[in-house]
C-alpha cells in the first residue's frame, strides 16, 4: 500500500496559493520495513523460521520491534514520482452515491482516530464514504508540518472527505485548493462544540453565522475549478428549530453539496437525539442531507435512515467500538481486529492509536480484568503477543 503526505512534497509546496502543497505531482512511498516486520512477526509466531530468515531481518530482534511513528518517508528522500490520479476519477461520486436511494454509510471525521490506517480498516466493511479528522485550516495553509502530519492519504482512500475547521474564506479555499486532487471534496465544521473551538469562532459558534458560512462556501466554489469537487457543512441544531432551516437553505442556496446534522444543540452533550428536528430539516431542504448522532449498529442505521427520511447516516463512537458495524456485525470480529493489526503495521500508526484503537474495539468482548491487563500493555510487541495468546492465530473468524 502506497502513501502520500502532502507536506513531504517540496514540488507540491512552490505550485499552490501563497507557496503552499497542491500540485498534482507528489511522491509515494511505500512502508516496505513496516510490512517486513508484520511478516517476519507472524512467520515467527507460526513457527515458520525459514520464511521469517527470508524476510530479512534477525530472529533475535524481530519479535520485539515495533513500528515506526511515521510510515511516509519524506518525497526528498525519495525519488520515485509518480503522477497520481485524482480522487474523482478512481472512485464513485459521493454525490452520486446520495442521490442513489440506497443507505449510504459515513465515517465520521474524529479527531486522533478517522486517521488513513482507520479509514482503511472501515472500508474494508462497507463503509461507503469516509472523512478526515478536523483540520485547523489556517495551519494546514501556512505550515508544511501540519500538512505533513495533518493528512495523509493513499490510492485505496476513495471516496474522502477533508474536513476543516475554517472562520476566514480565503484561508479555506487555499485549504480547499491543496487537497483538491487527493480528496473528493472538503467539509465545513459547523457543529464542534469544545470551548478552544468556540473561542476559536470555529466549530459550532458558525451555526449563528450563516452570512460567514456562505461567504466561505462561494470563495471555495469560485477557487476550486473541478465541479464535481464537494463543499458540505456539518452542523447542530438551534433551540428554535426555524433557525436551523434557514441556515440550511441559505447553505444550500449559496451552492453546498450537502448538510450533516448532528441532531442535538450545542449545550446538548448526552441528551437523546432529536431526530425528529433531522426529519423536518430533510424535508425542507433538496439537497441531500445526512443524520449523525448516537448510531451503534447497522439495525439503527437503518432505523434512523428510515424515521428522518434522511440521504445517509454518519457515525463516530459506534465505528470506533465496532469498526464492522456497518457489515452487520453486533460486536468487533476477531478477523477485524487481526485486520487492524496488518493496516497498523503495514502503514506505521503509532502505537498509542494502534493500541487505543484495540482498547475500543475490544470493549466488549474482555472482562473487567483482561482489559485492565491489555490497557497496560506499553508496546506493539506485547500487544501482539496478548492477542496470539488469548485469541490464537487463527485469524479466519
Amino acid at each position: 500500500m502506497m502513501t502520500q503526505n502532502l507536506g513531504a512534497s517540496r514540488s507540491a509546496q512552490s505550485e499552490a496559493p501563497g507557496g503552499v502543497g497542491g500540485s498534482a505531482l507528489l511522491c509515494w512511498t511505500e512502508p516496505a520495513c513496516e510490512r517486513r516486520r508484520a511478516r517476519i512477526w507472524w512467520a515467527l509466531r507460526a513457527q515458520r523460521v525459514e520464511e521469517a530468515e527470508v524476510a530479512g531481518l534477525a530472529l533475535s530482534s524481530v519479535s520485539r520491534r515495533t513500528p515506526g511513528a511515521s510510515s511516509v518517508l519524506r518525497a526528498e528522500e525519495k525519488s520515485d514520482c509518480i503522477q497520481t490520479t485524482s480522487c474523482q476519477e478512481r472512485k464513485k461520486d459521493p454525490i452520486e452515491m446520495f442521490h442513489s436511494g440506497q443507505l449510504v454509510k459515513v465515517c465520521a471525521p474524529m479527531v486522533r482516530y478517522s486517521k488513513l490506517s482507520f479509514r482503511t480498516l472501515v472500508r474494508k466493511y462497507d463503509c461507503d464514504l469516509c472523512y478526515t479528522p478536523m483540520i485547523v485550516a489556517a495551519d494546514f495553509v501556512r505550515s508544511a508540518k501540519a500538512r505533513d502530519s495533518e493528512f495523509t492519504t493513499n490510492q485505496g482512500d476513495c471516496p474522502l472527505i477533508v474536513q476543516f475547521a475554517a472562520n476566514d474564506a480565503r484561508l479555506l479555499s487555499d485549504a480547499a485548493r491543496i487537497v483538491c486532487p487527493y480528496a473528493n471534496g472538503i467539509d465545513i465544521n459547523c457543529g464542534c462544540p469544545q470551548r478552544w473551538a468556540l473561542a476559536e469562532g470555529y466549530g459550532a459558534c458558525l451555526i449563528n453565522k450563516p452570512e460567514l458560512v456562505r461567504d466561505m462556501v462561494k470563495q471555495v466554489r469560485n477557487q476550486v475549478e473541478n465541479p464535481r469537487f464537494s463543499v458540505s457543512i456539518k452542523i447542530r441544531i438551534h433551540d428554535d428549530l426555524t433557525r436551523t432551516v434557514d441556515l440550511c437553505r441559505k447553505a444550500e442556496a449559496t451552492g453546498v453539496s450537502w448538510i450533516t446534522v448532528h441532531g442535538r444543540t450545542v449545550e446538548e452533550r448526552h441528551q437523546p437525539v432529536h431526530y425528529e428536528a433531522i426529519k423536518i430539516i430533510k424535508e425542507s431542504m433538496s439537497i441531500p442531507i445526512v443524520a449523525n448522532g448516537d448510531i451503534r449498529s447497522l439495525k439503527e442505521a437503518e432505523n434512523v435512515w428510515h424515521i428522518t427520511g434522511t440521504d445517509g447516516v454518519m457515525v463516530a463512537r459506534g465505528l470506533l467500538a465496532n469498526p464492522a458495524m456497518f457489515a452487520g456485525y453486533e460486536e468487533t470480529p476477531l478477523k477485524c481486529i487481526w485486520d487492524w493489526v496488518d493496516i497498523a503495521l503495514e502503514l506505521g500508526t503509532p502505537y498509542m492509536c494502534f493500541h487505543q484503537h484495540l482498547m475500543y474495539m475490544m470493549e466488549k468482548i474482555t472482562s473487567r480484568q483482561e482489559k485492565r491487563i491489555f490497557n497496560a500493555l506499553s508496546s506493539t510487541s506485547a500487544v501482539l503477543d496478548y492477542l496470539t495468546d488469548h485469541y490464537g492465530i487463527d485469524r479466519t473468524s
